[in-house]
């Protein structure tokens, strides 16, 4: 039966790797990792310290500091495919991995699948004819020699190139060589991997060449497994899924992914979003499982494709607002908190949140810095938030692993408000009533725009009218809209009323209620 020696690169999240070279090994493989020289040294020795009396986890003897695009990272995946093949003869192949990666098969099936086909899983395209590099350099990658990092110094790196092309310093490529380009997620056989370290040894001047080409991780295997292999015994695809969106930026995947993942036809997928805590666990008890049947589909990246060209929300395949089940869900409560002076919300949120523990979200639809988890991109600005709100919510149930959330919203949300009341889940208001002074009505006017340090008293006195008005509109339409789920506490209110009013929007005791609504300052400015 197969034995597979991972060959892991990374360079961040120690703990994530410990999980990984665990899970991976306790099916009888083994795992070789390379920890980037460049990174937190206090990450490598927690790395070794967990994994040192695992005797199926080995170590490139020599670590290097990698960098995107350089010559680095080849050399750090041959220090530990040589480590690998010298710890463990009993490996019959070598996947290369990367610390985003995870298993979408079980390992029952992984190793079936290397046993029943016996050949080198490699991307393999030729390098001039094929159209894989869609945009930027192409041979500019290869006949001048690249000696600086296009990210760290982008002037020197073209600088350099615009040198040599007026030098008219291009060089030849290797002429019995024919360069090819692929991805750089492989799985090779153990005869093709020693090949291709006796090749690293015998031909000095190929690995010279590569040594000072742009992006070699994409090139070097990709060139040399051909050159080693009979074409035959090549399968020119990668076993790790993956897929890019129109801006060439890497899809990551999350929790709601499980089932698209499964029925690929791969064996490991990348990348995995480090908060998919609920894929990661799926996932992970998948490759443990045995006797699982996997229905392969391929839909994949026509499913993506279909989807983000409908306005597919972030990056996620969540729910779509046009569809019949884009709800909360039936079971779930949003509490909304309204009010007009945000520090005040936030004051009473995090009252809130000491009492009942119940996940709280301040302004998310109004403070673009509202701290937010990354989810897949819909979080990234206000007006994405707004136009996909449900979807949004959603994620942050899935995320909070909640069925009871609180989120604060100002009154001119409305909109907002009625289609979360109009959702099939439970909505609940708390309007919070506050006093405006004059000096906070000015600084009001001052924070967005309507004033500033030089308005005179008199514009000041025709304008603090209307601002107060148009807050009380704002409140009073909240009031007319009828929500069924309504609720308010008042600065002028009396204690019970108010104690009242938060026991019922929290479903909580009236004594913890109190504690709330008595707290000292609460609704100070």
């Amino acid at each position: 039966m197969a034995k597979i020696a991972f060959i892991l690169l990374c360079h961040k999240d120690p703990d994530a790797i410990i999980r990984q070279a665990e899970r991976l090994t306790a099916a009888g493989d083994y795992m070789a990792i390379h920890f980037d020289a460049r990174a937190n040294p206090e990450h490598y020795d927690k790395i070794r310290k967990a994994l040192n009396c695992n005797a199926n986890v080995t170590f490139a003897k020599r670590r290097v500091k990698c960098g995107w695009g350089e010559w680095s990272l080849v050399q750090a995946t041959l220090n530990a495919v040589q480590a690998a093949v010298d710890a463990y003869p009993r490996a019959t192949h070598f996947y290369m991995l990367s610390g985003d990666c995870m298993a979408i098969k079980s390992a029952e099936y992984t190793h079936q699948f290397l046993d029943d086909n016996d050949a080198d899983f490699i991307e393999s395209f030729d390098y001039f004819e094929s159209d894989w590099i869609k945009t930027g350099m192409k041979e500019e990658r290869l006949i001048y020699r690249h000696f600086f990092n296009e990210r760290k110094y982008k002037r020197i790196f073209y600088a350099s190139m615009d040198i040599q092309r007026r030098l008219n310093l291009a060089r030849a490529l290797p002429e019995d060589i024919q360069i090819r380009i692929g991805s750089q997620w492989w799985c090779l056989r153990r005869e093709t991997i020693e090949k291709v370290l006796a090749f690293v040894q015998q031909r000095r001047d190929v690995m010279r060449f590569f040594a000072t080409t742009w992006i070699p991780d994409e090139t070097f295997f990709q060139t040399i497994v051909p050159h080693v292999v009979p074409e035959p015994e090549i399968r020119s695809r990668t076993l790790t899924f993956l897929m890019f969106t129109d801006y060439g930026m890497p899809v990551t995947f999350y929790n709601d992914h499980y089932d698209m993942l499964i029925s690929q036809d791969y064996l490991f997928a990348r990348k995995i979003s480090p908060d998919a805590r609920d894929l990661k666990r799926r996932l992970g008890l998948l490759y443990a499982a045995t006797g699982v049947n996997f229905q392969i589909s391929g839909e994949g990246p026509s499913l993506f494709k279909f989807l983000t060209g409908r306005g597919r929300i972030g990056r996620r395949f969540a729910t779509r607002f046009w569809e019949t089940e884009s709800t909360l869900g039936r079971e779930r409560e949003l509490l909304i908190v309204v009010c007009k002076k945000w520090h005040v919300a936030k004051r009473v949120l995090e009252r809130i949140r000491q009492t009942t523990n119940v996940p709280a979200v301040e302004y998310l639809f109004n403070e673009d810095d509202t701290p937010l988890p990354d989810l897949g991109g819909i979080q990234t600005s206000l007006e994405k938030r707004t136009r996909h709100r449900r979807a949004l919510m959603r994620m942050l149930f899935d995320y909070y692993e909640t069925d009871k959330m609180i989120v604060c919203m100002d009154p001119t949300n409305i909109e907002l408000l009625q289609d979360f009341a109009a959702d099939r889940s439970v909505t609940r208001l708390l309007e919070i009533e506050c006093s405006f002074t004059e000096d906070y009505l000015i600084g009001h006017a001052m924070r967005v725009g309507l004033a500033g340090e030089q308005t005179s008293e008199e514009t000041l006195e025709r304008l603090l009218p209307t601002i107060r008005n148009d807050m009380i509109f704002e409140s009073d339409r909240i009031r007319d809209a009828e929500f069924k789920n309504y609720g308010r506490i008042r600065e002028a209110g009396d204690l019970e009323d108010n104690t009242q009013a938060l026991a019922e929007f929290l479903s909580i005791p009236t004594d913890a209620a109190r504690d709330i609504a008595s707290s000292p300052h609460l609704f100070a400015d």
